[in-house]
């Protein structure tokens, strides 16, 4: 499975890579990191659909995590990726906006890396 992280703090990288170490060495799983919203579009233009789950934070400066949502789903429907949210704010208004725009799924900042791997694991089944 290819995931696209998508976070402007660059230890977010070094963490999913510590994280999911034994995942990534079994070859169940493949990150790619972007560390902007533009930067996220400048790697799915270049990949195409390559990323099946796209992880994104949503307080990002320039394009934010939102902006990213609406690009994405506007623009890369067959098939759709799956776009998970992380926000280190668990407002409703957040949460219903990012659910309006076609969020897949909302997590909070921070991570619970163990109930994150349990939804990773139950998509690759």
């Amino acid at each position: 499975m290819k995931i696209l992280v998508v976070d402007d703090e660059m230890d977010v990288q070094l963490l999913f890579q510590q994280k999911f170490r034994k995942e990534i060495k079994e070859g169940a799983m493949n990150f790619a990191f972007a560390f902007s919203g533009e930067s996220a579009l400048e790697f799915m233009k270049a990949n195409g659909q390559e990323a099946v789950l796209i992880l994104s934070d949503i307080n990002m400066p320039g394009m934010s995590g939102l902006e990213l949502l609406k690009h994405i789903k506007k623009n890369y429907e067959k098939p759709p990726p799956i776009v998970m949210m992380i926000t280190a704010y668990g407002d409703d208004l957040t949460y219903q906006e990012a659910k309006q725009l076609g969020a897949d799924d909302f997590l909070t900042k921070p991570v619970d890396f163990d109930s994150l791997k349990a939804k990773l694991k139950s998509m690759l089944l």
